[in-house]
């Protein structure tokens, strides 16, 4: 008899339809599993037939084959064992097929067949959403997470006995509630500090709300102990919360890595991403043996913060050029391609030098020309002209110091922020903030007044500034006459633009 059962692969964080058909016939008793499956997928017919073995069913002495459908996609993970089971089930006559139609399946089985948890529930529970499926069966794991989903019924058995009991309608199970995210958001808290804290270092702090206000990319150079990692650490706490949309989006691509707690399987503010120096390139940008998002994507709708930036390799650093360009990361191999969301502000810190101190006032720069000159070197021309804001974050004075904080908290600062980005939104009607800004969008929504555009033309003329960086500018331009509600942008929103753009001097020249 064949039997077929609806489940879903991922694509990226896209879920994808998968059909997987079994087949009982005459020969030599051997399970087999074609489809173009991977090493978990390969190993699943022992998992598979141990549980079904544990659960007091045993297959018959014939020829299995299990295909995955479409032949042509390549299928990773163990998501695909429950589907399986339930498949060969169908196949022994013990479930009939119409009681698996208008549903998906998708969930690990242990060898005492319990269900495991899996990455990719919330992926799949919206494309059983989008595709018209009835009910969405999942571990209990996964069962809160799929709930994000509305409009679809999920159930999240224990274990497979605890499922054919339901499915033969001798024990039924009730649907899991609808998932409170709602509560979830409104509980969600960050231990980001507060800008108030933060002494001194106004000139870093401005920079810091027009990046947040625009969505620009930012580098802070400074010494050691200058407060660079404490202002990064504080941009989360003055960007605007996230849609539900967005919200969602995030989720997913947390699910598909596996990153949620399943107790609360939301991510509810905007991720804060700090990879270590030593990450490789699959790690930052995502990839390997079954496609899986990196840091970059961790960090998508966030910030993605690399503190000691010229101490990551250089080709590491590289990859991170085209998404900082497109929104997303695009991960080619011979047998597969994935794309995964990459929409993240990139906020690096630096040291002038290799001993932290050249310009410093107090201390003396024990580094020689060549060793300036090759730490400077790690951060490329092109990688460079991506980033908007390069700003000089220098050492705190003593009276700053031993001074009670003093200064605007990140409250005032982000209702500033989020006026901003209104304007921005319903300026372009896109729902994209200015360093989103391309093509005829950008000439149409960052109108320079004639004071402006000399202000530009002569710095262009003496700074030598690239083709992308002049864009960069009026974006950025456009932000600093946000934050001042101005409908063009004048020549002193200009003129800090630049300014915040050539930074130190050391970083901040185009190349």
């Amino acid at each position: 008899m064949l039997a077929r059962v609806q489940t879903v692969g991922l694509d990226g964080i896209q879920a994808v339809s998968v059909e997987v058909e079994v087949d009982f016939s005459p020969g030599l008793p051997t399970l087999g599993i074609v489809g173009l499956p991977e090493g978990a997928v390969r190993e699943a017919k022992d998992r598979v037939r141990a549980a079904l073995s544990n659960s007091g069913f045993h297959l018959p002495a014939k020829r299995i084959i299990i295909n995955l459908a479409p032949a042509h996609l390549p299928k990773g993970g163990s998501s695909y064992d429950l589907p399986m089971a339930l498949g060969l089930l169908v196949a022994l006559g013990r479930l009939s097929a119409e009681s698996l139609a208008g549903a998906l399946f998708f969930g690990e089985l242990s060898l005492d067949g319990r269900l495991r948890g899996v990455p990719g529930a919330l992926p799949a529970a919206l494309f059983a959403r989008r595709n018209g499926f009835s009910c969405l069966v999942v571990p209990r794991e996964n069962g809160n997470e799929a709930a994000l989903t509305p409009d679809i019924r999920v159930f999240a058995p224990e274990t497979l006995l605890e499922l054919v009991g339901h499915l033969l309608g001798a024990a039924p199970m009730a649907p899991m509630p609808a998932t409170d995210w709602r509560g979830w958001k409104e509980e969600a808290t960050t231990e980001e500090p507060d800008l108030s804290e933060i002494k001194g270092q106004e000139y870093a702090k401005r920079a810091l709300e027009i990046a947040a206000s625009g969505g620009h990319n930012m580098l802070m150079t400074g010494p050691p102990g200058s407060g660079k990692t404490l202002l990064a650490r504080a941009l989360p706490g003055i960007l605007p919360e996230m849609s539900l949309d967005e919200a969602l989006e995030v989720t997913a691509i947390h699910s598909v890595a596996g990153r949620l707690s399943p107790a609360r399987p939301f991510i509810a503010v905007r991720p804060f991403r700090s990879p270590h120096h030593t990450a490789s390139k699959i790690s930052l940008v995502g990839g390997g043996g079954h496609p899986h998002p990196g840091e970059v994507s961790l960090a998508h709708k966030g910030v993605l913060f690399l503190d000691e930036i010229p101490e990551f390799s250089r080709t590491v650093l590289e990859v991170l050029r085209e998404p900082l360009e497109s929104g997303e990361a695009h991960i080619s191999r011979t047998s597969y391609s994935a794309r995964f969301p990459a929409d993240f502000q990139l906020l690096a810190a630096c040291n002038p030098c290799p001993c932290g101190y050249l310009g410093h006032g107090n201390q003396r720069c024990r580094c020689s020309q060549v060793q300036i000159s090759n730490y400077q070197s790690r951060l490329s021309g092109p990688l460079l002209d991506r980033i908007d804001l390069h700003v000089e974050v220098p050492p705190v004075p003593n009276e700053l110091l031993v001074a009670l904080p003093s200064g605007e908290g990140s409250t005032l600062v982000r209702e500033r922020v989020v006026r901003a980005r209104t304007m921005q939104y319903e300026r372009n009607g896109m729902g994209i903030c200015n360093a989103g800004l391309n093509g005829k969008a950008l000439h149409a929504h960052a109108v320079l007044t004639p004071a402006a555009r000399q202000v530009l033309l002569d710095a262009g003329k003496s700074l030598g500034f690239s083709a992308r960086a002049h864009s960069r500018l009026v974006r950025v331009a456009r932000t600093i006459a946000d934050l001042a509600a101005a409908p063009e942008i004048d020549a002193a929103s200009m003129s800090e633009a630049i300014q915040l753009r050539v930074g130190s001097g050391l970083w901040g020249r185009d190349r």
